[in-house]
């Protein structure tokens, strides 16, 4: 029987997952900074802070506990994708891009090294990333994709042919892969607890149980109290929306998730999957999976992209449906894993700006900053947006307050009914051309899916 929900396969199998929450605030108090958000970026945040000044009052408001967002339910993947990169290259030419992606690859070192220096033991396994193409067309994006990451200095990134390609995973029908060093497997949940326990550490200051209902220029308002502070920083990625003024700032984008039951070493070894690289695909409606430290397959997709209104979910729950359509994505992937137990099934959401573009902000009048906006990929994005805004908050001027996606401002999503009505079809687009290059073995994107790429912002 599959566990539907209970927030992520993560929690569902966490020893300590019945450990009384941090205590609520309880009336109004002061900070020098406060922190609006309890997963990666609010965490790494307040750690930098408050490593390279001790002395500041860091104070994180989390409205459920800490992870219990994204990073309590993503892939797993620490790896040097950066959402909006060419998009930033058009606009800030391509060195400042190429810096902004050599500062992507070195975080993967710092998380990695990082978490070691804090004894978080999160299951770290750098294997890299291999994305494997599995058409015609997906192996000429495939070819584009890394040619362009050459062309952003990823020298280290390799290109295989479908036998390379079998001798690294044996995903059926691969015709070709790309892989990188820059990426690793990882346990989300234990890295975002060992996170919250390090701050505490350092001294700062954890409320859960405590929902922001509004951000204003040096205040952050709760239920319970008002935290006053020079500096309030928005860290809340995919539930932004819920706070007053943002239903428009960043899109609430659904993903979900399966794992099997833990898979035999022969079976391991018939899929030729031995050194836990996390998988990805050139799919439109793309997939991502890792093979996890218990030697299970954690992999999942797009399942209802968007809920109307920009709600979020609160358990985790996902559709029986996507619960199907990911596991015959699995057994198209590994024919044979045909029949294996499914244990685990949930889901969660991701931020999406209108450019689909990753940002970090700080408007030094209001004291007002944030980042996020990192559409699937802020494991790694968000150690580096929160090493820039403590830069960002201490006034210094580094090598990361001049990356090109500081202070990038983007449109807001159009209002309903027409924000629903559009992803919904651009994500029907995408399914329908990733059917059509299945069948057709067209040696190239379909029209269609250039057309939903423009239409998204995507390119």
């Amino acid at each position: 029987m599959t566990i539907n929900g209970g927030i992520s396969f993560w929690y569902a199998t966490d020893p300590t997952a019945t450990r009384p929450p941090r205590p609520p605030l309880t009336g109004d108090t002061t900070a020098d900074v406060v922190i609006v958000g309890g997963g990666y970026t609010g965490l790494w945040t307040a750690y930098y802070l408050k490593t390279a000044a001790p002395d500041l009052r860091v104070t994180v408001l989390e409205q459920k506990f800490c992870g219990y967002g994204a990073s309590g339910r993503n892939g797993g993947w620490l790896y040097n994708g950066i959402a909006g990169r060419d998009r930033y290259a058009a606009l800030h030419g391509h060195q400042a891009a190429l810096r902004l992606q050599r500062a992507m690859n070195d975080t993967v070192t710092e998380v990695i090294d990082t978490a070691a220096k804090e004894g978080i033991d999160a299951d770290i396994h750098r294997g890299g990333v291999l994305e494997v193409a599995r058409t015609p067309a997906q192996l000429s994006r495939l070819k584009a994709f890394h040619a362009a990451e050459l062309g952003f200095g990823e020298s280290d990134r390799e290109l295989f042919d479908a036998t390379e390609t079998h001798r690294r995973i044996g995903v059926a029908d691969a015709v070709g892969s790309s892989w990188t060093p820059h990426g690793a497997r990882i346990h989300p949940l234990k890295l975002v607890k060992g996170l919250a326990a390090a701050c505490e550490r350092l001294g700062v200051v954890l409320h859960e149980n405590t929902p922001v209902t509004e951000i204003a220029p040096r205040r952050a308002i709760t239920p319970y109290g008002t935290v006053r502070a020079p500096y309030v920083l928005r860290c809340t990625e995919g539930f932004t929306a819920a706070l007053k003024g943002h239903k428009r700032a960043w899109l609430p984008m659904n993903s979900s998730m399966i794992v099997t039951a833990p898979i035999p070493e022969s079976t391991w070894e018939a899929l030729n999957w031995s050194d836990a690289a996390t998988l990805g695909d050139m799919a439109h409606a793309y997939m991502y999976a890792q093979r996890t430290a218990d030697d299970r397959i954690a992999i999942g997709g797009r399942g209802v992209p968007y809920r109307y209104g920009s709600r979020t979910d609160n358990d985790g729950t996902t559709q029986e449906r996507t619960i199907a359509s990911l596991t015959a994505l699995l057994t198209s992937f590994f024919p044979v894993l045909a029949g294996t137990e499914i244990t685990h099934a949930w889901s969660g959401v991701l931020g999406v700006p209108r450019d689909w573009c990753a940002t970090v902000t700080l408007d030094a009048a209001t004291g007002l900053g944030w980042a996020g906006g990192y559409v699937g990929s802020g494991v790694a994005t968000s150690n580096l947006a929160a090493r820039t805004l403590r830069d960002l908050v201490l006034g210094e001027r580094t090598d990361l307050t001049t990356l090109p996606w500081v202070n990038h401002r983007v449109r807001r999503w159009e209002p309903e009914p027409f924000r629903w009505l559009g992803v919904q079809a651009l994500y029907a687009a995408y399914r329908e051309a990733d059917r059509h290059e299945t069948a057709t073995h067209t040696p190239s994107t379909t029209p269609l899916a250039r057309l939903a790429d423009r239409i998204s912002g995507r390119h």
